[in-house]
């Protein structure tokens, strides 16, 4: 059984407290933060003991420091951020929501399981979506959207250099999040986050697969080539590429979402 550790708190007394948390963060860690609230649909606003513990456990999850099956002790969460076990259990409620965590009744909640099969489904259907995406970039980008994607690739390169999985991944996650933020279309940004956590979790696992960063980097500055180039049919197969590299790398770790 593992528990999420509580993170430090960011509107903690002190010259800064006025100051928006996600500003005094590290830019990947600020990522995080930004990615899975807007998730939870909390967007920036301060966020209760409930939110940070739904915070904690998904970023364990989502980093691979929770495993599928693993338990979730309401009891040592709660020790953990000096609470009571009311604020634990919402949290775990809109984990459970996400996919994230499964309740049954006579039993701890765990970290939920998916199937290779859906795991598979899913790649299929990001794929089709972010090449929709690619190719919507290539005929909207202004010259200010392709040097914010140009910061993303810089931030990668140097994730890549250091070896950090966890910092390559959550600029990684910047990268879609401005492409997707490109298109300016609301309903494709909207089925795109339906997609919830569990996409999260699986990207991570990915990326954290032996030799994964450097074809990542090196697609990924391809993509962007072929965005600079206005070149839709390469943007398109390159980001279908990009995501189905990504399932392979799953199938190698050995993923089945069954029981061991």
């Amino acid at each position: 059984m593992v528990t999420a550790k509580a993170p430090p708190t960011p509107g903690g007394p002190g010259p800064l407290r006025d100051v928006p948390a996600t500003a005094r963060l590290p830019v990947a860690e600020a990522a995080r933060r930004l990615e899975i609230t807007r998730t939870f649909g909390r967007g920036t606003s301060v966020p209760s003991i409930a939110d940070e513990i739904a915070l904690a456990v998904a970023t364990e999850i989502i980093e691979g420091r929770l495993s599928p099956g693993d338990d979730l002790n309401s009891v040592d969460l709660a020790r953990s951020f000096h609470s009571s076990r009311t604020p634990v259990r919402e949290a775990l409620l809109v984990l459970e929501r996400e996919g994230f965590v499964e309740i049954t009744a006579r039993r701890r909640p765990r970290v939920a399981r998916l199937l290779l099969r859906e795991v598979r489904e899913l790649y299929n259907l990001r794929a089709e979506l972010y090449s929709v995406v690619s190719r919507t970039v290539v005929q909207v980008a202004t010259e200010a959207d392709l040097e914010t994607l140009r910061g993303h690739q810089r931030a990668l390169e140097a994730a890549a250099a250091d070896g950090d999985v966890d910092r390559y991944f959550w600029v990684n996650v910047q990268f879609r999040n401005t492409e997707a933020d490109i298109t300016r279309d609301a309903t494709l940004r909207r089925v795109l986050d339906s997609l919830g956590l569990r996409a999260l979790q699986l990207r991570h696992l990915s990326l954290a697969q032996p030799g994964r960063l450097e074809p990542s980097l090196h697609d990924h500055a391809r993509l962007l080539k072929a965005y600079e180039d206005r070149d839709a049919e390469l943007a398109s197969a390159l980001t279908q590429s990009l995501v189905r590299a990504g399932y392979a790398a799953i199938e190698r770790s050995g993923w089945t979402g069954e029981e061991p």
